[in-house]
Formats: C-alpha cells, structure tokens, sequence
C-alpha cells in the first residue's frame, strides 16, 4: 500500500481542538459532520477529526489547573489502548468503540479521524497489561525516559518488535473502527530532547509501518511542529502530513511568520507529502479554554490566510465551530476559484518578501494556467510591484481577481494596490 495514492491533494476537514479543547462529544461532532455534509462536502471539504483526550471522562474538569488532568479518569481497554469516554461518546459502549461514530461520518459521505499521543499510556505500562496477540505486557514496550513535556499521560515505545507490536494493535483497533485519518501528536518536534535522541524519529516509522499492514488507507498526520527541515526525507517516507509551526492561532505575528515558513518548505510538497501549516482559526473560536469568541483576525487577514495556505497547498483543517460560522466564514471555506490551487499539478514558488510584501506564484503545467498572489505584510495599505517572474513570457495579461471574481489587466512593472495585512490573488 502506497501511502502516497490515497492523498493525492492535501486533506480538507475539520478539527474539534480550537473550539472544544479536550471536551468534545459525539452530539458536538456529529453537529458539526452534518454541517460540514450540507454546506463543504461538495467544496472538497470530507474529514471530521476528534482531537485530544477522546478517551478522558473528566477532561476540562480542572481546566484552571490543567489542560491534560495527570493521573486522570481515562478510558483503556484489556489490552493497554485507550478507548473512548462512554460518558462524552455514548455509542462507543460495549467495546463499538468509534465505529458506530465513524459509520455515521461515512454515511454522509465523510472520513472520520483521531488524535492520538505518541507512544503508549503509563497507566497500560504501570499495570503490565498485555498487548494483543503478543506474550509481552506493555512494560516490555515503554521506555519511561522517553516522555512529552506538555502531556502526562504516555511513555515513549521502544525501537523494537515489542514497540511495533503495540503500535501494530492499536491501529488494528482503529482500523476496524473505521477510522480514515490518525493525527499523532508529540512526534513531529520535542523541545524536550536533543534530535539525535528524540524517539519520535523511529515512532513514525513504526506508525507507518502499522497503517500498512493494517490494509487500511489512513492519513498519517504528524504535530506539533515546527518539522525539522533536515527531516523532510524522513516525513516524506512515513506521512501525509507535518506541521512546520508550534500552534497556529489567530495572531498577526504568527500569520507573517508563515510566509517564511511556507518559503522553507515549497520544494517539498507532491502528491501525498504535505507540510501542514496547521488548523484555520475561522469562526467561532475558544469554548473549550473557557473564551468563546469570534477569531482575532480581520477579514483581511483571513484572506491573506486562505490565500497562503491554498497557493502553498497545504492540508485545510477548519478550527471554528461549524453550526456556528457565518455567511462571510463560508465565503472564505467555499470559494471554488481559490480552492482549485490545492489540484494536483499547481507548483507554487515564494518569489520575493521582504518585512513589508510578498509574492507567491504556482503554475500548473498540466492545464496551463498560471496564479500569483500579492501580499501587503505592513501595517499600512500599499502598492505591490508586478515582477518580471509573475509574467515571464508576456508583459500584460488579463487575469481574474479571485476575491472579487472579477477580471483585471497585469501588466509588468504596474503597481497593486493592497490593503493592510491584506492579499490581491489572480488567476490567468
């Protein structure tokens, strides 16, 4: 199984964390499948993605003291896999685990994902439960000085038969859930280790090499980031997905740093190898860390947003609360125009930026059609200068303004007139 054939364009979905945190419940996440089913679906639009702590029954109780409640009240199976909180995910009991949900997702003609935490949780080693089909106990896989800064409930698994046992029986579970997508977390970056001694390296091979023999095609999501450049042989090989930034939220600062991270990473994106720029803060944001409210960005910025993240092509995963966006939030989702830069075949490349402006432009060879997209990063609206390399064969071209589905002349040397944080993008 080619990991490389069943995501030939970068995934498009959405994610539960930037609303819910780690509270979300199957009504929540079947309002927002249903949603998505009647208003995205036929924009591309297809995985619904359960975000941390699912197996949790008391997430978001302490939620002043702890995001991830230590020594918390989790859900674990006889085999040492964590399996959802029948409280939060009623149709889970009696060992259905996520099915019955992902049959639901499926059903609307969606895909249906989880978050997971690299390695294997302490409470499975600490008891010595088995792992299936094995003679071993889960204290045979952990490597207790292999841990994550940030949440407490796992040990790193060892680089061994034992350790790909572990990981061979959890994706089997997931496997005869139904689930489509896997974003595994604390194993694309650590702050915590030296490179050369992080076990995140020889994890994702095993996750990998688990997806395939599972027979299921999954999408390996790798976080949080910012990924290693020096690394990208090593993602490319093992997923579908990396983030190339920590958390990405509705920060001015943080969307500005994007155009160099996005510069860093162009000549690494094809069919199946996606760098993950990280989850659109659209919307309704916040509910979870006990501040709903609208995203922070200007209509503006939320632009410049789509803009970069679709020319770059990376995955789209929605952050805001679906039932709750509003007719411009789906303007931005649904702009049919904008979205076809994400097809196989557009090869986008950062010509120019500087502390005030940049340039973006892609080309698909394919159908002969050509995009670039002018950026005013400066605090005041601007005039962005048309380059020789946006029209390397003519001097004036007629194009079409995809934000205002209108057509203009580009000629070389001319100046666009760009809004303060704002984008011009067109089409030719």
């Amino acid at each position: 199984m080619d990991k490389n054939s069943f995501a030939i364009t970068p995934p498009m979905g959405w994610n539960s964390y930037d609303y819910y945190d780690t509270t979300v419940t199957e009504d929540q996440v079947k309002k927002n499948a249903d949603f998505m089913a009647a208003n995205l679906k036929q924009y591309g639009w297809q995985y619904i993605v359960v975000d941390i702590e699912w197996y949790s029954n008391d997430a978001g109780t302490r939620r002043e003291q702890f995001q991830y409640i230590p020594f918390g009240d989790d859900e674990i199976d006889e085999y040492g896999r964590f399996i959802p909180s029948p409280s939060r995910f009623p149709s889970s009991v009696g060992g259905a685990g996520f099915k019955p949900l992902a049959d639901y997702c499926h059903e609307l003609g969606l895909k249906f994902g989880i978050h997971i935490m690299r390695g294997i949780p302490r409470a499975a080693a600490e008891r010595h439960l088995p792992i299936l089909g094995t003679d071993y106990s889960a204290a045979d896989a952990a490597n207790p000085s292999s841990i994550c800064g940030w949440n407490p409930d796992m040990y790193g698994c060892l680089d061994n038969d034992v350790g790909q046992a572990y990981y061979d029986s959890i994706v089997k579970l997931y496997a005869e859930w139904g689930v489509d997508f896997i974003k595994c977390d604390d194993i694309c970056d650590s702050w915590m280790y030296k490179p050369e001694d992080f076990s995140g390296w020889h994890e994702t091979r095993m996750l990998h090499d688990a997806i395939k023999k599972s027979g299921r095609e999954i999408v390996l999501s790798l976080s949080p980031g910012p990924a290693h450049i020096d690394k990208a042989f090593h993602y490319q090989k093992y997923a579908n997905m990396w983030r190339i930034t920590d958390d990405f939220w509705d920060k001015w600062e943080l969307l500005k740093n994007m155009f160099f991270r996005c510069e860093q990473w162009q000549d690494h994106v094809r069919a199946g190898c996606f760098p993950d720029c990280d989850m659109l803060p659209i919307g309704k944001v916040g509910a979870g860390f006990k501040e709903s409210r609208d995203s922070r960005f200007t209509q503006d910025e939320l632009k410049t947003m789509m803009t970069l993240w679709c020319i770059f092509r990376s995955p789209l995963m929605i952050g805001g609360e679906l039932t709750l966006m509003t007719e411009d939030n789906l303007k931005l989702l649904t702009n049919k125009n904008l979205l076809q830069l994400l097809e196989d075949g557009w090869k986008a490349q950062q010509i120019m930026r500087d502390d005030n402006q940049a340039i973006w432009i892609s080309k698909n060879e394919r159908f002969g059609r050509r995009a670039a997209a002018f950026f005013n990063l400066s605090e005041d609206s601007s005039k962005v200068l048309v380059e020789q390399a946006v029209l390397p064969n003519e001097e004036t071209v007629t194009a079409t303004d995809i934000w205002t589905d209108t057509d203009v002349s580009l000629s070389v040397g001319s100046g666009i007139e760009v809004p303060a944080h704002g984008v011009k993008l067109y089409i030719y």
